[in-house]
């Protein structure tokens, strides 16, 4: 397991990061090109999904913070060993339902990629996706320090870029923004919307485990985690906003294109594609980065270092399984059918465990939640 040992870890590393951290793995390529946001928000009218998007970061601020002091009470910095601690002989179920996620949302991803690179260069679909693939093993090679590196300087990327876009888009159709805006209807799947989207996605905070180690104190981790909604979701706010003007984007694939052809502005479009692509990047090597920090976890308690070369193997066949995936099925189909099943799956096997299980280890005076895990298998 690497980078275990570092000293003295700033501010930036014990708070910010970890959100950084956490909207790296959520933005993906649904949440980059507007395609979560349509399906998932759009439909509860401008209001409605604006009350939706900051109920599902209400939600991730919480569950990620108890995730936080509950990783770091057991010494999980993998989610092999924080599962065995909450579940027990159970944890297998995560990893299961953790693979078949993974699986997924690449693909997602791939697909998102490859259609980035056929609309700005014309490329076959197969180049972009392959392209990011090549991004992902590389980073996810170089271990945690390269990893976290790229959610640091792709966050500033992507923030810098999504605030210019709100501004222009203010410009060129802000009347459009008024008029959703003043229709203060707000649809009845404005919960149920925020809840699965919260649902599906608060696996990030388990995937980004492997920064708890900057984390000095249980106070470190409440504030981090608390901090990991806001983060994660102010990007996703700026572009709904843009997005609330023009209702028919729902049914578009990639949303972000549909807008930014409303823009007319070449350069706009070039800035905040190459975004999206960074966005997947930082998301994928997160997402990959967990399933290697597990494996690493084994390595490490044998006495032993998993060598650059096996993680970029291991990366490399998870994203190409990935690969024939993004090939076969469409982004829409994905998001809309794959994604929903897993947020129940999560729910019920990380999310129900730790608001109950994982809250009552945590809060007991003079417990240890490891000492109070099921027998492990």
């Amino acid at each position: 397991m690497s980078d275990l040992n570092e000293q003295s870890p700033s501010w930036f590393q014990r708070f910010i990061l970890p959100g950084f951290a956490f909207k790296a793995v959520v933005i993906g390529g649904g949440y980059a090109t507007g395609r979560e946001m349509a399906e998932f928000f759009l439909p509860s009218g401008a209001w409605g999904g604006v009350l939706s998007m900051v109920l599902a970061a209400l939600v991730w601020s919480a569950v990620t913070a108890l995730t936080f002091v509950f990783a770091r009470q057991t010494g999980a910095v993998d989610y092999r060993h924080f599962f065995r601690g909450l579940l027990g002989r159970f944890w297998v179920l995560y990893e299961i339902a953790f693979v078949l996620m993974l699986v997924i949302i690449l693909a997602v991803f791939g697909a998102a990629a490859g259609s980035l690179g056929q609309l700005l260069l014309g490329l076959p679909t197969i180049v972009g996706t392959l392209v990011l693939v090549a991004g992902i093993a590389g980073f996810t090679a170089l271990g945690n320090a390269s990893v976290e590196a790229l959610f640091k300087w792709v966050s500033i990327l992507l923030y810098g870029v999504y605030a210019l876009f709100l501004g222009l888009a203010l410009t060129h159709f802000g009347d459009r923004i008024n008029a959703a805006f003043s229709d203060h209807t707000v649809g009845p799947e404005w919960l149920l919307g925020g809840l699965t989207y919260a649902g599906y996605n608060l696996i990030g905070a388990i995937n980004i485990l492997p920064v708890t180690r900057h984390m000095k104190s249980d106070r470190d981790a409440v504030v981090a985690g608390l901090l990991a909604g806001p983060l994660a979701m102010a990007p996703a706010i700026l572009f709904f906003v843009c997005m609330a003007a023009w209702p028919e984007v729902k049914g578009v694939p990639l949303p972000s294109d549909f807008l930014l052809n409303k823009l007319n502005m070449p350069l706009v479009h070039w800035a905040f594609q190459i975004m999206i692509f960074a966005a997947l990047l930082e998301s994928g090597t997160g997402t990959v980065n967990a399933f290697i920090e597990r494996i690493a976890g084994v390595f490490h308690e044998r006495g032993q270092t998993m060598s650059r070369a096996l993680r970029l193997v291991v990366s490399l066949v998870l994203l190409m399984c990935a690969v024939f995936l993004a090939d076969r099925f469409g982004i829409v189909q994905l998001i809309a059918q794959g994604y929903r099943f897993l947020a129940y799956a999560f729910l019920a096997i990380y999310v129900v465990p730790l608001l109950t299980l994982g809250l009552w280890r945590v809060t007991r005076p003079h417990a240890s939640p490891r000492a109070n895990a099921f027998p492990l298998a």
